[in-house]
């Protein structure tokens, strides 16, 4: 393999800074169009919709280099992805912005990894490392000074908001355990295209089963966030994200991701007047140091999804979602 020049790490290493700070803009996107009273799902739906046609280019695109065709299994295995994956952990966390901050909303989501590392461990019946415990203890104990700090603030939803915010970390979480095989066989392209679009379809197929088609009717601001939901945290960042790890590695990439939830609440601060505490930057520092601890732990080599978890730690989220 040709080395990779200085000049082309800088470049990867930029492309995945500027990803991850798209990628968590997503939760000022979706607090912002909040406030033109549109609900979670057709806000999800907007988004999806206006997502969909690149995803099915990129899908289009990907079959052009002859890959082989899908099986019945694999297919079964996108649909799952799509559906019990990226589509539940995106329903979750619009769902959870309605009643937390977008601050709240990056640092749980943000322990996905963490989730990733419970998940394979339980099913491959191996017990958690102490190194592990000790990053999970970290993360846990971020999230909860944050969360502590934000109830006692707010008050009101905050616990309901978590859970859900929780619930969306977890389902991408599996979601990252489930693709690690597919992303072998498949390609990441193809299996990122293919997900997407079960998952945006999904999105308007419950849209249109709960609301009336003269609900997607919104003031023109919701859809210039939902485009911009679409297109600066969805689409651009994955692509700028997967060409970012090409040139610095996952796990290079999983520690410059780390910047995301920190810029999340500064973007907060900025664009939605959310307070800037330091209980609210030590929480983050606590959940960043057990998240890059996990990330950078050396897993065996037959852990298929270490890679695609790490690579992912800059996404999201997700967004994810």
């Amino acid at each position: 393999m040709q080395p990779i020049s200085r000049s082309d790490r800088f470049a990867g290493a930029a492309l995945v800074l500027f990803a991850a700070v798209a990628f968590s803009a997503k939760a000022i996107f979706v607090k912002l169009a909040y406030r033109y009273s549109v609900d979670a799902v057709t806000l999800l739906a907007l988004r999806m919709l206006l997502s969909l046609p690149f995803f099915l280019i990129a899908a289009l695109w990907s079959r052009r280099a002859r890959a082989p065709r899908l099986d019945a299994r694999q297919w079964l295995a996108v649909g799952f992805l799509g559906l019990g994956g990226f589509y539940l952990a995106s329903l979750f966390d619009f769902l959870g912005l309605q009643y937390v901050s977008a601050g709240l909303e990056r640092l749980v989501l943000f322990i996905y990894p963490t989730l990733v590392v419970l998940i394979t461990r339980v099913r491959d019946r191996r017990p958690i490392r102490r190194p592990e415990i000790g990053a999970l203890l970290l993360s846990y104990a971020g999230i909860a000074v944050v969360f502590l700090h934000d109830l006692r603030v707010e008050g009101g939803n905050i616990p309901l908001g978590t859970a859900l915010v929780f619930a969306s970390a977890f389902a991408y979480a599996v979601y990252l355990v489930g693709s690690g095989e597919l992303l072998h066989r498949i390609g990441t392209l193809r299996l990122t295209a293919y997900v997407m679009t079960v998952s945006s379809i999904a999105a308007v197929i419950q849209f249109f089963a709960t609301h009336p088609p003269a609900a997607l009717v919104q003031p023109r601001p919701v859809y210039l966030l939902a485009l911009a939901m679409a297109l600066v945290s969805t689409v651009l960042p994955a692509f700028l994200l997967a060409a970012g790890i090409r040139r610095v590695g996952a796990r290079t990439a999983s520690m410059i991701g780390a910047i995301g939830p920190v810029s999340t609440l500064v973007l907060a601060a900025v664009f939605l007047g959310e307070p800037l505490t330091a209980v609210q930057l030590g929480g983050a520092a606590l959940v960043l140091a057990g998240v890059t601890t996990v990330s950078l732990q050396r897993r065996p080599p037959p852990q298929p999804v270490a890679a695609p978890a790490q690579a992912a730690a800059v996404a999201a989220a997700r967004d994810t979602g």
